[in-house]
């Protein structure tokens, strides 16, 4: 029986060990499938406190999908350190979910996923051809330019102690239907063995269409292209959100008339975007394709438009506050909402904090509340409110993060307590109609004044 064989009969018996190094929104969920579909588990984070929260069968991140599922302490199979010394001799395969963010000059940050790989290699026993997937966004090349260099140096043999291979996730955090167990998957690898060996081992993991697609760079791009695409397109609604208010044009009537055509792809504008991934993952092949001599135009413009929208949304709000009679030097704003994602307590990337720094700059006071988000998470200068019925005297209230909470609040409540009736839908999901009928002078995005 020669290795795929034998690799398939393990997976069918699951005696397949998996390590997951880095316990994060894409770890923890990831680990917590493979051991629920049987397979024993080894998960690595160097982050004490998440290892402890997991290992009392407790969820360290803000996804309520996470929330009753980690395995309890005792569960058998379920192994959680912050040491990989002490579990990579134990896997067969490890997956790296570890960051891979941008630095403060739009670079990426590739130092998670070279410091994950120095640890798992030089902890891999000779002759084990230990497998090594790489999950985190990367432009195409990271995997191997990052990782044969210290295997190289470890006098580690590619195909005989160790094998690499790259396939990204895909998981949507605070989206039940999207989860790791319900998303397509592709798998990138040098050797075609090993790659129908990973095929496998995933389709274990996942319900939809898992497949091998050659060369790493291959699964690399795709990873990467995918969130670029959203970029843009959300790029060129968050554009006509601009340009057809000044028309006296409705960008939303706009868009309801143009999804009438069965070929056209509806996104909606919004204050910003956020997360660890469309507003992270351009940069990636912004960076690639500088180092290849070839210009990346479009991406580079969306991106620009995406990350200028929470200072346009800055500046329509003091305009509306003015006209409105409120005093530049008194006004304040009332934030709905902090972290980047409607139902998911995540405030990486959020656009609620470059919208409420701008605001601040030009003297507005400014309070958040999101009941999803830590008050250790608001930065200096925010006014955490932890109730909303403690709520009192502000100008302008502006839905920033489409909460089921924020959305549904009492809304005739609040507007008792506010100073000016002023309200600026960021996510274009409330019913104006109803709230104009309250008393709210409404406004949102795309919408003209």
């Amino acid at each position: 029986m020669d290795w795929l064989d034998k690799f398939f009969s393990r997976i069918g018996k699951k005696e397949i060990t998996i390590g997951i190094i880095g316990l994060g929104y894409v770890g923890l969920p990831t680990a917590i499938g493979f051991h629920d579909a049987g397979f024993t588990v080894w998960g690595v984070d160097v982050s004490k406190r998440t290892v402890d929260m997991v290992l009392q069968g407790k969820n360290p991140t803000g996804d309520p999908d996470v929330g009753d599922i980690v395995p309890a302490p005792e569960t058998e199979r379920w192994h959680i350190t912050t040491s990989a010394a002490e579990a990579v001799p134990h896997c067969d395969v490890i997956l790296v979910t570890v960051p891979t963010p941008i630095t403060h000059d739009l670079k990426p940050d590739l130092s998670y996923v070279e410091v994950a790989g120095k640890n798992v290699f030089q902890s891999i026993q000779k002759d084990s051809r230990t497998i090594v997937v790489l999950e985190s966004t990367v432009y195409p090349g990271v995997t191997a330019h990052t990782w044969l260099p210290i295997i190289k140096e470890l006098d580690l043999e590619i195909g005989i102690d160790v094998e690499i291979a790259y396939c990204p996730e895909r998981f949507n955090p605070g989206d039940a239907a999207h989860g790791v167990r319900q998303v397509a998957r592709v798998i990138g690898c040098a050797n075609p063995e090993v790659g129908q060996g990973l095929v496998a081992l995933y389709s274990q993991l996942t319900s939809e269409d898992v497949r091998y697609v050659g060369k790493i760079e291959v699964a690399e791009a795709a990873k990467v292209i995918e969130n670029v695409q959203r970029d843009i397109n959300i790029a060129l609604v968050n554009e006509l959100a601009r340009i057809l208010p000044a028309l006296d044009v409705d960008v939303e009537d706009v868009l309801s008339a143009a999804a009438t055509k069965w070929n056209f792809h509806r996104y909606t504008p919004g204050v910003g975007v956020g997360g660890h991934c469309i507003p992270v993952d351009p940069y990636y092949m912004i960076q690639r394709a500088a180092d290849v001599g070839v210009p990346a135009g479009l991406i580079t413009a969306a991106r620009a438009v995406n990350r200028s929208m929470p200072s346009h949304v800055a500046g329509v709000l003091s305009d509306l506050m003015w006209n409105a009679g409120v005093p530049a030097n008194d006004a304040k704003v009332l934030l709905l909402g902090w972290s980047y994602k409607a139902e998911v307590g995540d405030p990486r990337e959020t656009p609620a904090e470059p919208l409420a720094q701008t605001l601040m700059s030009k003297g507005i006071e400014v309070g958040a509340w999101d009941p999803h988000i830590e008050s250790t998470d608001y930065p200096e200068g925010v006014t955490v409110i932890e109730d909303i019925n403690d709520v009192q005297d502000y100008d302008i209230a502006v839905l920033v993060t489409a909460h089921k909470a924020c959305v549904d609040l009492d809304w005739q409540s609040l507007l008792a307590n506010m100073r000016t009736p002023l309200l600026y839908d960021g996510r274009r999901v409330l019913n104006l109609s109803e709230l104009e009928t309250m008393g709210w002078k409404v406004h949102a995005v795309g919408k003209p004044t």
